[in-house]
């Protein structure tokens, strides 16, 4: 796969660990991951504690499915993340950039009313292998 991170000076620099835009040539294979909320698979429960706990575990479900499409982070072209509250957003950005230190994907995030099992935060991907 030939991935490359596009950056312009004519657009807003990225705020966050994320790229302007990432392109993709020679793709053998496309995955797209579903939403992925705080829901410990181990418990059958949703992550006690603040968003930070919550992103830790959104990250581990995404780590999760990635492995099961034999790929990784590494793979990740673009992102989407909901928080119910958007002052979470550099919180979240902490835990996030851990899992992309360099390249990161495009990624989008939106201020939502109201998450599945009354998380704080989801987050979707789609990976290229």
């Amino acid at each position: 796969m030939n991935r490359d991170v596009l950056k312009s000076s004519s657009a807003p620099a990225a705020i966050g660990p994320y790229s302007q835009a990432v392109s993709v040539a020679g793709v053998e294979k496309l995955v797209f991951l579903s939403g992925q909320i705080p829901f410990d698979p181990a418990t059958g429960a949703m992550v006690e504690g603040d968003v930070v706990a919550q992103t830790e575990r959104v990250m581990k479900n995404l780590e999760a499915v990635l492995a099961a499409a034999g790929l990784s982070f590494a793979h990740v072209v673009r992102c989407g993340i909901f928080l119910t509250d958007l002052g979470d957003f550099g919180k979240v950005n902490e835990v996030y950039g851990r899992y992309f230190p360099v390249n990161p994907p495009a990624r989008a995030t939106v201020q939502v009313s109201a998450l599945p099992k009354g998380a704080r935060v989801e987050i979707d991907a789609i990976a290229v292998g």
